[in-house]
């Protein structure tokens, strides 16, 4: 019964972990950079949150699908299918809950002392050591907020979790899908036990 819980919650932290790895030198570059690009970078990272789910859902069903170039790669390389399976939803999921990763954490970023960082860089400490120990250790509100936003914005997702990988039990179908279903079906019972710990979660 419980078995889309476990799919949302693991498609969730595995997300937060992608996301947290490719979006904190990608925060830091934002943050610090006065490049004639970042408004571009900026409004390419934000775009899932003004597109709508289904389009955006679309387009990475056209991108992994076994008849575009890399799901013809995956697909004869490593006989990998990138659509309808777990991989093509943790793909789906890391684009469209990026922004909810990297705008708190380049806020955070923003609002450093510069003195503090220079002063590490003053120190001898690298790039990479400012960011690790002096950076993220003061902007811990922030990285919270990103972290908990990501995992609770993936396990919500509807549209384009459905679009991508479809409604497979034990592999796919997450509690989103599952509530949808029931209504479908009438299992208004099931939808609200499913939705009651969907809002205590939320909450």
């Amino acid at each position: 019964m419980f078995e889309p819980f476990y799919i949302s919650f693991k498609l969730a932290s595995i997300t937060v972990l992608i996301l947290f790895l490719i979006s904190l030198p990608l925060s830091w570059y934002l943050s610090q950079t006065q490049s004639k690009i970042k408004p571009f970078i900026e409004a390419l990272t934000a775009l899932p949150i003004v597109l709508p789910p289904s389009v955006l859902g679309f387009y990475i069903l056209v991108a992994l699908s076994q008849n575009s170039p890399l799901g013809t790669f995956f697909k004869d390389t490593f006989d990998i299918s990138l659509v309808f399976n777990f991989t093509s939803l943790v793909i789906a999921s890391c684009f469209y809950s990026l922004p909810f990763m990297v705008q708190p954490l380049q806020s955070g970023f923003e609002s450093l002392n510069k003195n503090m960082l220079e002063a590490s860089y003053l120190c001898g400490k690298s790039k990479l050591q400012t960011i690790l120990f002096v950076a993220l250790p003061n902007i811990k509100p922030a990285l919270i907020t990103a972290i908990i936003i990501t995992f609770a914005h993936t396990v919500g997702e509807f549209g384009v979790v459905l679009m991508v990988g479809g409604s497979i039990p034990g592999e796919t179908k997450v509690a989103s899908v599952a509530i949808y279903e029931m209504v479908e079906i009438m299992d208004y019972k099931g939808a609200h036990i499913y939705s009651a710990i969907m809002l205590g979660m939320s909450f």
